[in-house]
């Protein structure tokens, strides 16, 4: 199998699931030290931080309509 090209559409695959997590980290209710530690580990290990972030970080706020 050949996965050439396929490379940049993972890539931003990656970028996309970052910024909502990352998103979703500055809108919790989680204290500013874990907030900025969360978003690090988001930035500095993509998928890790992600991963890590998707099994135990904090969540936005969803307000009621």
């Amino acid at each position: 199998m050949n996965f050439t090209g396929y490379g940049g559409l993972f890539g931003l695959v990656i970028l996309i699931l970052d910024l909502w997590a990352i998103i979703s980290v500055v809108g919790s209710n989680a204290s500013t030290g874990a907030k900025v530690g969360w978003v690090l580990a988001i930035v500095i290990l993509p998928i890790l931080g992600f991963l890590a972030w998707l099994a135990a970080g904090p969540r936005s706020i969803r307000h009621a309509p």
